[in-house]
């Protein structure tokens, strides 16, 4: 099998993009990091990769609304060459900033297919920002960057992490579609208010995917869970093999062969 090539798109204020590159790198891609400015000064360089991956940050100072500038200037700028790669099959991954991102370009879920956003992620219940960890149950759903089942620890670090969708249709097909891939547990796997649910998202949804399942979108940091001494507590629960969040990345190398 070649090399998987992931591009990890950089911005002002991205401050993710070092780990996702490693991240990438462990599981045997070829990732390099890509200023915007690059890569709009040569569009046709997007299809030189299989997976891009719109680390967390706060692009643009988070300024109008998280996401919301660094959205409209991949629309305006680079939105033939997104279509493009998306209809050829690749995968695109959005951490944090770049769950944001997606769903105000309207890429996630991308229910009609044509670019309108049908979701948000607003401020947090808390009015504050929420730097903690939490459980996720992973979800049955078509992404191809999961396997369906069981729970894996992961950092949160957001002030804009409410996932609100447009109206009750939109959660209706949410569900109806199995497009929800995470959603906020406790240790034993129970839906809960806060701290269990950090953000107060609506289902207590943490990220999702849109229909074809080869892009997704989540809050939490995978790249923040990779090595077994990131978590918190090893030193009292001892070394797993791997972290909880090597499989995203893996399961999306493992997708081209």
């Amino acid at each position: 099998m070649a090399t998987v090539r992931a591009l990890i798109l950089r911005a002002a204020g991205t401050n993710c993009d070092c780990e996702t590159q490693y991240a990438f790198e462990k599981v045997g891609a070829q990732a390099e990091r890509v200023h915007i400015n690059r890569l709009i000064e040569n569009p046709q360089r997007l299809a030189e990769y299989q997976v891009l991956c719109i680390p967390g940050g706060f692009t643009y100072g988070d300024d109008i609304a998280a996401g919301r500038i660094l959205a409209n200037q991949l629309r305006q700028r680079l939105g033939e060459e997104l279509t493009r790669f998306q209809q050829a099959g690749k995968l695109i991954l959005g951490i944090c900033n770049g769950f944001q991102v997606l769903v105000k370009l309207g890429m996630l879920p991308g229910l009609d297919g044509l670019g309108r956003q049908q979701c948000t992620l607003s401020a947090n219940d808390s009015n504050r920002y929420e730097d903690r960890w939490v459980y996720l149950a992973v979800e049955d759903s078509p992404s191809v960057f999961t396997q369906g089942g069981g729970r894996i620890y992961l950092p949160v670090a957001h002030g804009e992490g409410k996932f609100v969708p447009a109206d009750e249709s939109v959660q209706a097909e949410l569900g109806r579609r199995r497009l929800v891939v995470f959603r906020y547990v406790d240790a034993i796997g129970r839906r809960g208010d806060y701290p269990v649910n950090p953000n107060g998202s609506v289902d207590d949804v943490a990220g999702i995917c849109d229909p074809s399942g080869r892009v997704l979108g989540l809050m939490p940091h995978p790249e923040r869970h990779l090595e077994p001494y990131h978590h918190p507590r090893w030193t009292r629960e001892g070394l797993k093999p791997e972290g909880d969040g090597v499989a995203i990345f893996r399961n999306a190398v493992h997708f081209f062969s």
